[in-house]
């Protein structure tokens, strides 16, 4: 299927690695001109040689630096017509220790660093008439862990967010989604496996199958790869999925129907 995304101009925060780089690489593949994204110039760098995209150093708890982001992509690439944000989650630790300023700056990080682009670009989209937002969520919103609540709370505020400005924005020719993903296997889960396997003398071989099955069960028996969650982020950006509106889209195998 030819997706309509060649010489679309994409922006993905967040990807040096990990889903955003998965991201990044999926809309590269399809003749996206990608901007990618992070707060460290080295790693975002060598990001980009890889899949050919162009990178940019930016630290999204910056709220000030974001429109010096959105004007040098822009200037560098063409105005922006996917923006895909994407961010990491805060340290955790007992919830009931948390700071004011902690539970502040994951709200920061999460949800008003992604307002403050939306704002920046929504205006040329919307003099275009085609537009793609996607908020990268988490199914932990459904289910979350007790030791990051300040990130599942924040994360929770997307799929709410993303109604409301479909709602706004309805019949400009941009579409708002959310995208929500359960266990994936990025390097640091991966490694996250090895050293639960290392702890509990499993095998590497069944490292992942029995970590999934003893502590984060779906129906699936695995966990996703980068790929298929870039997969459905290059199909809701592209010109055949101009009907999906206001979704938050679960990419979980499952787990969030599994009973708690």
């Amino acid at each position: 299927m030819d997706l309509g995304l060649d010489g679309k101009v994409a922006l993905v925060t967040g990807a040096s690695q990990g889903i955003g780089f998965g991201i990044a690489k999926e809309l590269a593949l399809e003749g996206a001109r990608v901007a990618i994204s992070s707060r460290t110039q080295e790693r975002i760098e060598a990001a980009a040689e890889q899949i050919g995209a162009r990178a940019y150093v930016h630290d999204t708890v910056d709220l000030d630096a974001a429109p010096a982001l959105i004007e040098a992509v822009e200037r560098d690439l063409g105005p922006i017509d996917i923006l895909v944000t994407n961010t990491g989650g805060p340290p955790g630790g007992d919830p009931l220790e948390f700071t004011r300023e902690q539970w502040e700056a994951a709200h920061r990080e999460l949800v008003v660093a992604a307002i403050e682009m939306i704002e920046l670009v929504v205006p040329g989209m919307r003099e275009r008439g085609f537009g793609r937002v996607i908020f990268v969520g988490t199914v932990g919103s459904l289910r979350p862990g007790n030791r990051t609540p300040h990130y599942y709370a924040a994360k929770a505020a997307l799929p709410n967010l993303t109604v409301g400005l479909a709602k706004e924005l309805a019949g400009t020719g941009i579409t708002v989604n959310t995208v929500s993903p359960g266990i994936i296997a990025t390097d640091e889960v991966r490694e996250r496996f090895r050293r639960t396997a290392a702890r509990r003398g499993w095998s590497d071989d069944e490292a992942e199958r029995r970590a999934i099955a003893e502590f984060m069960p779906n129906p699936s028996g695995r966990a996703g790869q980068v790929e298929e969650v870039g997969a459905l982020v290059a199909f809701l950006a592209s010109r055949h999925a101009g009907y999906i509106n206001g979704a938050n889209l679960r990419i979980d195998g499952g787990a969030a129907d599994v009973a708690l």
